[in-house]
């Protein structure tokens, strides 16, 4: 099965950075999928203030007795708490990303009859906006309504920016 991450409303290449940082903005702001237990390794990074992002991620699944666990190399944690990391960073002239913050796409809130077409036919979808209430780079744990799962391919998400 395919994991397809849609993102839109992006926040920008440029926010506050927290009192405590050193630094009184974060620029070359961009945003990628996490590679689980190689956090450096980073899939597509995408500036924050491109129109959408998109990311596809190759899964495996199964079913259990709690429902379809998803599991590939871009998939965290174990089984009842598996999750995508979105990693927000700086990147500087010479493209390295110093990270500053996460945002975690939860799967164990994937609805389980969405779960199970999506294991069946073989495509996931979330769908979600990466700009926070505050104006911010999306972070912490995200769910629904945050993001909306569909199995499927669907629309493509519109560009809100």
């Amino acid at each position: 099965m395919d994991l397809r991450i849609d993102a839109t409303d992006l926040p920008g290449r440029s926010c506050p950075a927290p009192a405590d940082s050193g630094s009184a903005r974060y620029g070359g702001i961009h945003v990628a999928v996490q590679r689980r237990n190689r956090p450096a390794e980073l899939l597509d990074p995408q500036p924050g203030d491109a129109a959408s992002a998109t990311w596809t991620l190759p899964c495996a699944t199964a079913v259990t007795a709690t429902g379809v666990d998803i599991t590939g190399p871009w998939v965290q944690g174990g089984p009842g708490g598996r999750f995508v990391y979105l990693s927000w960073g700086t990147v500087d002239p010479g493209g390295a990303f110093t990270m500053f913050r996460r945002a975690k796409l939860m799967l164990d809130a994937v609805p389980g009859a969405v779960a199970e077409v999506a294991a069946r036919d073989g495509l996931l979808v979330g769908r979600l906006g990466l700009t926070d209430a505050r104006g911010m780079p999306l972070c912490a744990r995200v769910l629904p309504p945050a993001v909306v799962w569909s199995a499927g391919s669907g629309p493509q998400p519109s560009a809100s920016r």
